[in-house]
């Protein structure tokens, strides 16, 4: 199965420091999982910056210029809450993150990959329309979204296993019922948002985790909540925000999921890929924070997207 995995070095230039989280080991423990014998296959390409009309599906022109002429200087970074930052190489790498997803939506929907994986930083689930925050400049899988939209696809969802409930995709998707948003996470935990009575124009499913639940509370959640509405909303194309944080070695949340069940929702969001979509799927990185656990949860999530 051809897999396009999208990345560029600009994003280890995004600086949040040394103390942050979301760093720039984040993502060369990633691309290091992928380098052995069995990811060869990989269609490895650049990400281009997404142009402001692109991220202009989704956020006004005056708040993609507010982001953009943000500019500090070497050495500099500004804060934009208590914990989302920008660096000399912000700028350059959340255009690429963004421009990454659009190229991997271009890829399925031109055939020269059948399922892409995003490996960009920083991560976008938790960008609003009008508002950066929870580490996120721009909203990566919703701009995806509305790209895959303007090239023709009626129906697109996003789906999200990422710790921490995806309120920037949910904000931007909630009165759109040609979007679908599904997502499981620990609730409460940041953001706040994503109780299971946060359902849109009946387009949106969420499936909130109690702090411990394990790995077969997150299969029972999709199973029983968000794959049967998924099937039912049929889709023309599934975006993953894949953030391997309920991993139960990460720092940032008190979810016990196992590597392997990284690996069981791969498979079975690709199982309706291949009913509803063609097999065509686009996954791009959201969070995860212990080094080796996003590693070894990444690698097997694009291990099971080369092998279905």
């Amino acid at each position: 199965m051809t897999v396009a995995l999208i990345t560029h070095p600009a994003c280890l230039e995004h600086d949040t420091g040394d103390w942050h989280p979301e760093c720039a080991d984040r993502l060369r423990y990633v691309l290091r999982a992928l380098e052995g014998e069995e990811f060869l296959p990989l269609l490895r390409e650049s990400a281009p910056q997404a142009t402001e009309a692109q991220l202009g599906l989704v956020h006004p022109a005056d708040y993609v210029r507010a982001i953009l002429d943000i500019a500090p200087g070497p050495g500099e970074r500004v804060a934009l809450d208590a914990d989302t930052l920008m660096s000399e190489g912000s700028r350059e790498a959340a255009l690429r993150s963004a421009g990454g997803a659009v190229m991997a939506v271009d890829a399925v929907v031109d055939g020269w990959a059948k399922r892409a994986f995003v490996a960009t930083r920083p991560p976008g689930h938790h960008a609003e329309t009008n508002r950066p925050m929870g580490f996120c400049l721009f909203a990566n899988a919703a701009i995806a979204a509305r790209h895959a939209q303007a090239r023709g696809i009626a129906r697109v969802a996003v789906v999200d296993f990422d710790v921490h409930h995806g309120n920037g995709t949910q904000e931007i998707f909630y009165s759109d019922p040609s979007l679908f948003y599904g997502s499981s996470h620990q609730y409460p935990c940041y953001p706040g948002t994503g109780s299971a009575g946060e359902r849109g124009v009946g387009n949106v499913v969420n499936a909130p985790l109690a702090p411990g639940a394990t790995g077969a509370q997150f299969r029972a959640a999709w199973d029983e909540a968000i794959l049967p509405a998924l099937d039912a909303f049929a889709p023309g194309l599934i975006i993953v925000s894949a953030g391997f944080d309920a991993h139960k070695a990460d720092p940032l949340a008190q979810l016990r999921l196992e590597t392997s069940d990284f690996g069981w929702i791969t498979r079975r969001l690709l199982d309706l890929a291949g009913i509803h979509c063609g097999g065509r799927l686009v996954s791009v990185l959201e969070g995860g924070y212990d080094l080796d656990a996003l590693a070894a949860s990444a690698a097997l999530h694009v291990r099971t997207m080369l092998e279905a």
